[in-house]
């Protein structure tokens, strides 16, 4: 459903040890919003919902809600480190047009 690439896995890990809360995986939802409809939100979780998908990839969990998982089917993401900027990068192919900045979609 949702790919993770190798860094984006080690971007997580690492934000989630150096997590102040207790986190027990990474919430990707879908918002209504952004520049082209939708936007993408990403949050720590202690535990799935419980309509929730659960994506396990070493040792890492992703949580997705019902609502989101029909615009993430396919979904890579990736975490780019860049000099002028890092974060996180989607790569959807349920999209018909993306934002410049990366964030939003329709």
């Amino acid at each position: 459903m949702i790919n993770l690439t190798d860094s984006a896995v080690n971007a997580i890990k690492s934000a989630i040890s150096s997590s102040a809360r207790p986190a027990g995986g990474l919430r990707v939802m879908i918002e209504a919003g952004g520049c082209n409809g939708f936007k993408y939100k990403m949050g720590f979780a202690e535990e799935p919902k419980p309509d929730d998908t659960v994506i396990e990839r070493d040792g890492l969990r992703v949580f997705v809600d019902n609502k989101s998982r029909e615009h993430l089917v396919g979904t890579t993401i990736d975490f780019v480190l860049g000099p002028e900027s890092s974060g996180f990068t989607f790569h959807n192919p349920n999209a018909t047009a993306n934002c410049s900045c990366g964030k939003s979609f329709g």
